[in-house]
């Protein structure tokens, strides 16, 4: 009986070892990293700062027409309308992280246009642009610079109040 007590507490002790070396840890390491980007800075050439549709002038509008000019300057004169003078596409410069890329972005759908004066009764003192188009959807700052144009759609409303209208088109660049 001795040794089979003695064998029975031989075989938990070893039993008991088992265990504890089937409880191992292991441990790893993955390194971290973080760069820090340049302040990113995007300004509107003083001298090109207006998305400028030129002279409209309605030749019949009996509903709402469209005057489109492209980031280039180009000009597309919707129905019922006669576009003459000059057009303008604003030029921003970006400055950032050499090598780096940028996206470009309108944070807003569209933007007003309001009319400059005291609209005469039954007219519209208002108008919208919008279905905005960049130069390049992103820019690459080679040499921790680049810029790009805009254009955009203007929406002319029948009874337009003639005059001046004005407003301005938000542009937003983001690191990529």
């Amino acid at each position: 009986m001795k040794s089979v007590l003695r064998y029975t507490a031989a075989g938990v002790a070893l039993a008991t070892v088992g265990f504890a070396s089937a409880a191992q840890a292991a441990t790893a390491n993955a390194d971290a990293t973080a760069e820090i980007l340049s302040t990113l800075q995007v300004t509107v050439v003083a001298t090109d700062r207006t998305l400028d549709f030129g002279d409209i002038a309605d030749a019949g509008l009996a509903g709402t027409s469209t005057v489109v000019v492209d980031p280039a300057g180009g000009r597309t004169c919707g129905t019922n309308l006669t576009c003459s003078g000059t057009t303008e596409a604003p030029t921003f410069n970006v400055s950032g992280l050499v090598g780096s890329t940028v996206n470009i972005s309108f944070p807003n759908a569209t933007a007003p246009l309001t009319y400059g004066g005291t609209v005469p009764t039954g007219m519209t003192g208002t108008m919208t642009v919008g279905t905005f188009t960049s130069s390049a959807a992103s820019l690459s700052l080679v040499a921790g610079t680049g810029s790009f144009t805009i254009g955009g759609t203007l929406t002319v409303n029948p009874l337009q109040a003639p005059g001046v209208y004005t407003g301005s088109v938000a542009v937003e660049v983001l690191y990529n």
